[in-house]
């Protein structure tokens, strides 16, 4: 017969893992004469199985369950259950390894293409939605729902502006995401350009006190065609790349694509 303490040791867990699993009449070790646990070969077995369990990460009612049951089916369907489960986590994870890659991409684009115009090809992407604007708040579950699950994020926002020399005329926002494939896709929900200018701008708090810089940046695109020999279309792809902060103001970085003739 063994104490608490050197089952925790042997198996590399806490007391209070297994007084939870006592708890939780998952294990059920002999008190001695002074009300102290002792836990015989069948004990020990009893939490090496829990831990197995858990760390499937089967919720202790599942492993309850499993504790009452007859056969292996039962427990056979709960590992599929769980199967599922892990294969949904697997591919939200390989959806955050994405995430994570692409701005660390951006991390490093962000100096190179500060500031600077150059021609750059906008690569295919399909419109899911529309927002009416970045503000508007009481639609950004459309934003959850194609984004995280923890975050609603802007980087699946394209502002779309149509513009002439007179300045901007119209703007929407589209609610889009990269794509690879597209031959399954409506043909008519996909945006895609072969030659546009491309630059990174810095905008927010931090850079001239969050003032409208379109103008600025409008008039450096139409100089920039100018004195290259580029007819511009007249519409601009703005999509944030990232925000981080200087001195606690933010500070947003974001590329523009605006397609030539």
């Amino acid at each position: 017969m063994y104490t608490i303490g050197q089952v925790a040791n042997f198996l590399g867990v806490t007391r209070d893992t297994i007084k939870y699993y006592e708890e939780k009449k998952l294990v059920n070790p002999k008190h001695d004469t002074n009300g102290y646990r002792k836990y015989d070969q069948f004990d020990i077995h009893d939490i090496m199985t829990t831990n197995f369990y858990r760390e499937l990460n089967i919720e202790v009612k599942k492993i309850q369950e499993i504790r009452q049951s007859k056969g292996v089916e039962y427990v056979a369907s709960i590992l599929e259950q769980q199967e599922a489960k892990l294969m949904e986590e697997l591919e939200y994870k390989k959806l955050l390894l994405r995430q994570l890659t692409s701005v660390k991409e951006d991390c490093k684009n962000i100096p190179e293409y500060l500031g600077r115009f150059i021609l750059k090809e906008m690569k295919p992407i399909e419109v899911l939605g529309e927002m009416s604007d970045y503000k508007a708040y009481e639609e950004y579950e459309m934003l959850r729902n194609t984004a995280l699950r923890k975050a609603v994020t802007l980087n699946s926002v394209r502002r779309v502006i149509y513009f002439d020399e007179k300045g901007i005329q119209k703007e929407k926002y589209l609610i889009v995401q990269g794509m690879q494939d597209t031959e399954s896709i409506d043909p008519n929900k996909i945006i895609f350009h072969p030659k546009c200018i491309y630059t990174v701008i810095e905008n927010g708090r931090a850079v001239k006190e969050g003032k409208d810089i379109d103008s600025e940046v409008g008039a450096r695109l139409f100089t920039m065609a100018e004195e290259n020999g580029y007819e511009l279309v007249g519409v601009a792809y703005i999509n944030i790349l990232l925000t981080t902060y200087e001195n606690d103001l933010e500070r947003v970085f974001v590329e523009m694509y605006a397609p030539i003739k």
